[in-house]
């Protein structure tokens, strides 16, 4: 619990779009807002257009206006994911508000993006990272990246990594092997490559579950669907769109698979071990420091080759497959709770109140 003498202040917290939205990003940003408010913080949330990171001259001067509104001396935290395209509201405000920039991912590292677009993604995210007294970063490899791409001074970064519940572990043990993947389906996520290398053992018995969302991208959606039929895979891939709760999914699943370009956290893989899952993914960003290799088989970003050859492995191996299911497992119970994360912000507040 924060002390009584921080608590009677107000918290400000923006937020782009629909914070209900089922995303690891707005997941973070819900279940913190939820600790801090059971420490005795007040927070009152900002909402911003749902077109950032690609916001139009009327969004940003909507977020300009609900800046300008806010009592000097205000602290603030913001998400990212609007943040990074804020460089001229934030370099501004920067002089009576404090700011506390909460970066999930750099935005210019996004799949899917021109070059052109990716500096210039740099270029603002790097002045709007400038004019934040602390950057709250949800890993230590998004950490060392802004410190290196994005010119933040190391002892502004606060490491606050995601919470996870302890859950029951899952079986694993079903005749035709589930596999799952939870992700919005973006390009980043590499849903497409997984397809592809999903086709490659088409001859072993799986079926593969899609959780995550349809809407952020319907062309690219339509691009995976007509893949799949491609391949003849439509009664072996489901896409299950958002699920409110998928603990059942995770529980019934034997293996997570998620090839992602990038990722800043992974709290889908973080959720996979908790539920003790043998994990595939991509070598690359926060999930080599998040995924053992007792705990799951990491390839290179973009091979469908050793994609192909991962899931084999873990189709027609299950010995193999005990042996990481027992080290996800040994791996759940270090994981970090959503009261850890927190009581680092809870810290890093008191301190700029202080200062």
């Amino acid at each position: 619990m924060i002390d009584s003498n921080n608590t009677h202040f107000t918290l400000y917290f923006a937020v782009p779009g629909d914070i209900n939205s089922l995303t690891g990003g707005y997941g973070y940003d819900r279940e913190l807002i939820k600790e801090l408010k059971n420490a005795g913080i007040q927070v009152q949330l900002l909402s911003l257009s749902a077109e950032f990171p690609v916001p139009s001259s009327s969004a940003l001067a909507e977020a300009s206006a609900i800046f300008a509104d806010l009592p000097d001396g205000a602290l603030v935290i913001a998400d990212g994911l609007a943040f990074g395209v804020m460089d001229e509201i934030a370099t501004r405000e920067s002089q009576r508000l404090t700011i506390i920039a909460l970066c999930h991912h750099p935005l210019a590292l996004e799949t899917g993006i021109s070059e052109q677009h990716s500096r210039l993604l740099t270029i603002s995210e790097t002045r709007a990272l400038a004019a934040a007294k602390a950057v709250i970063v949800t890993s230590a490899m998004t950490g060392r990246i802004i410190a290196r791409d994005f010119a933040v001074a190391p002892e502004k970064i606060i490491l606050a990594r995601p919470g996870t519940q302890q859950q029951k572990f899952a079986m694993g043990n079903n005749p035709i092997p589930q596999l799952l993947t939870v992700a919005t389906l973006t390009k980043r996520k590499g849903h497409d490559l997984l397809i592809t290398a999903l086709a490659r053992v088409s001859h072993l018995p799986w079926h593969a579950r899609f959780v995550g969302g349809l809407g952020f991208d319907p062309s690219w959606v339509a691009q995976l669907q007509r893949l799949v039929q491609q391949n003849n895979l439509e009664q072996r891939i489901t896409f299950a769109g958002n699920v409110d709760d998928i603990s059942a999914d995770f529980f019934g699943a034997d293996v997570f698979v998620l090839p992602s370009y990038f990722e800043g956290y992974g709290m889908a893989f973080a959720e996979a071990l908790s539920f003790g899952l043998p994990v595939i993914a991509a070598n690359v960003g926060a999930v080599p420091d998040l995924v053992p290799a007792s705990a799951g088989i990491l390839i290179p970003p973009g091979d469908v080759d050793a994609l192909a050859i991962a899931l084999e492995q873990l189709l027609t191996n299950p010995d193999y497959r005990q042996q990481l299911q027992t080290g996800a497992q040994q791996t759940a119970n270090t994981l970090p709770t959503w009261a850890d994360c927190a009581n680092i912000i809870i810290d890093l507040i008191i301190r700029l109140r202080n200062l």
